[in-house]
């Protein structure tokens, strides 16, 4: 399928989300042990952290499937089930002190290989199962 000419595209992804099921768990996860700028928590319902010029949304499915309870607010009900994934680029060298960090830690390594193209990627998991990709920025050149 080609893209219209007419159809205005995206610049970037904004931002994304991820579901879990322990706020202060992934809170820890992403805040502590990620080190992420964290940007707001809201209760048991999210929280959000700065990556880059983007955005990690990490929602409390159970909170977010409720109507909206602010008129001024009306944010669709969403949510998910299972485990997400998200892919967060980094240098090559970056990826190898992450992986040290993460096993510091105690955070299990899933996965790390090249992919045919020679980029780069360690998989992780949070502490709601979501898989979270460390890789080169290059990998979808």
């Amino acid at each position: 399928m080609k893209v219209s000419p007419d159809i205005p595209q995206p610049t970037g992804l904004l931002e994304a989300s991820l579901y879990v099921d322990d706020l202060d768990a992934a809170e820890h996860f992403y805040g502590d042990v990620l080190a992420l700028e964290q940007i707001q928590r809201v209760a048991n319902r999210h929280v959000f952290y700065k990556v880059g010029g983007s955005v990690l949304l990490l929602f409390n499915a159970a909170e977010t499937e409720k109507p909206p309870g602010n008129p001024r607010l009306p944010v669709p009900a969403h949510g998910a089930q299972g485990p997400g994934h998200a892919c967060f680029g980094m240098a090559r060298a970056q990826i190898a002190v992450m992986r040290k960090h993460l096993i510091d830690w105690n955070v299990p390594v899933d996965a790390e290989f090249e992919w045919p193209n020679g980029i780069l990627s360690l998989y992780v998991r949070d502490p709601s199962g979501n898989s979270i990709e460390f890789a080169e920025p290059s990998l979808w050149d």
